[in-house]
C-alpha cells in the first residue's frame, strides 16, 4: 500500500528499533480503526512493539500466540507470531522478522480475531 496525499506519515525506526509494516490492506484498514477508536492505547502498542517485539517476561497483554498460531509462514519463511492486546477486544497480531528488523502486522482490529474463537 503506497502512501498517498493526506495519509499519515509513519516515523522511521530509531537505531535498534523494528520497522512496522502491514502484511496486507485489510490489516492497514484495521489499524486505522484502532487508531480512531483508541489512539492512546494504539500508540502505546506501537511503541512497545517497535522497541521490544518479544518482551521477556511476556504478559497477558503482550505475548506469543500459542499452538498453531505461534508461527506463520510469510514470504517463504516461518516467523514467530505475537499478540498485543490493545483493548478488551482489540488486538494486534504480528510476525517478527529479525533478518530485516521488521514487524509484519498480520491482524489489527477493534474486535477479537475469529481465528481464536
Amino acid at each position: 500500500m503506497s502512501p498517498k496525499r493526506g495519509d499519515r506519515a509513519a516515523p522511521p525506526p530509531r537505531q535498534g528499533e523494528y520497522d512496522i509494516r502491514f502484511a496486507d490492506n485489510q490489516v492497514a484498514a484495521g489499524w486505522e480503526q484502532l487508531c480512531a477508536q483508541t489512539a492512546g492505547n494504539t500508540r502505546r502498542a506501537w511503541e512497545a512493539i517497535t522497541t521490544d517485539p518479544r518482551p521477556k517476561p511476556s504478559s497477558e497483554r503482550h505475548h506469543q500466540l500459542k499452538h498453531t498460531l505461534a508461527t506463520r509462514a510469510y514470504r517463504g519463511r516461518i516467523l514467530e507470531q505475537w499478540q498485543y492486546e490493545v483493548t478488551g477486544g482489540g488486538r494486534i497480531w504480528y510476525l517478527v522478522d529479525d533478518a530485516t528488523r521488521t514487524v509484519w502486522l498480520t491482524y489489527a482490529g477493534t474486535g477479537h480475531p475469529k481465528a481464536t474463537d
